[in-house]
């Protein structure tokens, strides 16, 4: 019996707001970046900034600083550098947290020979710290942020480097989850069997509805379900 073409042979998640809570971490960071580079000018500024963030929520963030400081390209470092210190030192304090059944998913994909990859907007070292944090060091296969060569979201990149480091056999078996509109434009954009929304995060069911999401979850935790819907369609 060979491998079914039905067969899903590997999951890219999505890390805040999908398998990682965000309590408002990325707000708060975003404004102290705001207050440490003075990105904003007036509240009316920052208001309008904080729905860009909201809006572009997954992409990679030291892009949406070059967009927020006008392509200034030192004042969008010092931004995202600011942005990384204070997020990591939120996880740091202990207000990091994963998203209830993430890691029992995980844990259980893996037993049915399934790869995982956890891909995120953040930098390294942030992503990093998020994961010490969770003591999942060993939770997923790969583990991907935007890098040399790997543009992050909307770009279809870290789905596919995933599939090529996992080794899996086709775009046919990936199924990209997350939720944001940019983690569902990648997994479209990536070929994916099905490019998932969940709604534990920064985007409502229209808003991933109307970028293309074969299915809306109200949790990662609901995964199971649809993962037998995919084999048996």
């Amino acid at each position: 019996m060979g491998t079914h073409h039905r067969d899903i042979s590997l999951v890219v998640f999505d890390m805040a707001g999908t398998t990682v809570e965000d309590s408002g971490l990325v707000q708060q960071s975003f404004l102290a970046a705001d207050a440490h580079a003075g990105l904003s000018k007036t509240d009316d500024d920052r208001r309008r900034m904080l729905e860009y963030v909201s809006d572009t929520m997954g992409q990679s963030k030291i892009v949406v600083f070059r967009h927020l400081s006008g392509g200034n390209e030192e004042q969008a470092q010092a931004a995202n550098k600011e942005f990384e210190r204070c997020y990591a030192q939120l996880v740091d304090d202990g207000r990091c947290s994963a998203v209830p059944g993430a890691e029992e998913l995980l844990g259980s994909l893996r037993e049915q020979g399934i790869k995982t990859a956890l891909t995120t907007g953040f930098a390294h070292e942030t992503q990093m710290s998020i994961i010490r944090a969770l003591g999942w060091e060993d939770v997923a296969d790969v583990v991907l942020c935007p890098g040399d060569g790997v543009r992050g979201r909307p770009f279809p990149d870290m789905p596919l480097t995933a599939l090529m480091r996992a080794g899996a056999p086709s775009v046919q078996s990936m199924v990209v989850l997350g939720d944001t509109t940019s983690d569902i434009t990648t997994g479209l954009r990536a070929g994916a069997r099905a490019s998932v929304g969940v709604l534990t995060g920064a985007h409502d069911a229209t808003q991933l509805s109307e970028a293309g999401a074969t299915h809306v979850l109200d949790s990662v935790a609901d995964l199971p379900g649809l993962l037998d819907r995919l084999r048996s369609a």
